[in-house]
């Protein structure tokens, strides 16, 4: 099971606006001991969408889906992943009337009579029509709620809007309702040195040894040309259980001695 993350929008692709998503769902998770494995950003385009969802409800990741799920022309995620479970599009009764709420406190803010026969007015209850079977996820911005389906295979996807405003606040709801059993289970630590004018394939044997002796240990590597302040230098490192890091660390500061290559602790 790994933590997975979608965002969708043509404004993303084409650089009319920057993801903030991204580095927001890695510190949610983070600081709950939890770490995003992977990432996949999609333009809007149904069957680029539906293909995507389809591989990743065959998985039993959590997936983060923001993005789509609105009413305009230009949202297809509601529609992709019903086709992707081949399931029906359904006005979800809860998100109904969550929806309706919020057409009336608008109307009430706008100081018009609320009428729900109005054109724009139904056409707003299509942001409720989910996959059949859905679970909505509470929208505290604007009511509008998001949806959840599970997967087959233990997994489960959440869809949420694309405004940040609205989606982090909703992740931090799924994650403390539905996760929090995982937080902090294996609490994860690295250390690192900065080693200076190294050429990596010198240091890639080195670096397979100490996973080799320290699995699940993962070793990392970070090259840098240099800057004003800085020579050209490779950030090495150790990552994993916080348990086993220490070992591996000395077995990294111990082969770079040895080799007589010049780093500093980071």
């Amino acid at each position: 099971m790994a933590f997975g993350l979608l965002i969708i929008g043509d404004e993303i692709l084409s650089g009319k606006r920057a993801d903030k998503h991204f580095a927001k769902v890695v510190e949610l998770l983070g600081t709950r001991g939890l770490a995003l494995g992977w990432a996949e950003y999609l333009g809007d385009d149904r069957d680029r969408i539906t293909a995507s969802l389809r591989r990743t409800f065959a998985s039993d990741d959590i997936v983060f889906s923001c993005g789509g799920i609105g009413a305009t022309p230009d949202d297809h995620t509601r529609q992709c992943a019903a086709a992707a479970l081949d399931l029906p599009l359904v006005l979800h009764p809860e998100a109904e009337a969550k929806i309706r709420e919020r057409m009336q406190d608008m109307a009430r803010e706008a100081k018009v009579v609320f009428d729900p026969d109005r054109p724009e007015n139904r056409h707003r209850l299509k942001m409720g029509e989910f996959p059949q079977g859905a679970q909505i996820i509470p929208n505290p911005y604007n009511k509008i709620p998001g949806f959840s389906v599970e997967s087959g295979n233990g997994g489960a996807h959440y869809f949420l809007p694309g405004f940040p405003v609205m989606a982090w606040p909703m992740i931090e709801w799924v994650l403390d309702t539905h996760y929090a059993h995982l937080f902090h289970r294996q609490p994860q630590s690295e250390k690192s040195v900065l080693v200076f004018e190294a050429m990596e394939s010198a240091l890639t044997p080195m670096m397979e040894a100490i996973e080799r002796d320290h699995a699940p240990v993962k070793v990392f590597s970070l090259p840098s040309v240099g800057d004003a302040q800085t020579r050209r230098h490779i950030e090495l490192g150790v990552k994993g259980p916080a348990e086993l890091i220490a070992p591996a660390f000395a077995q990294l500061v111990a082969e770079l001695t040895r080799s007589g290559e010049e780093f500093q602790p980071t």
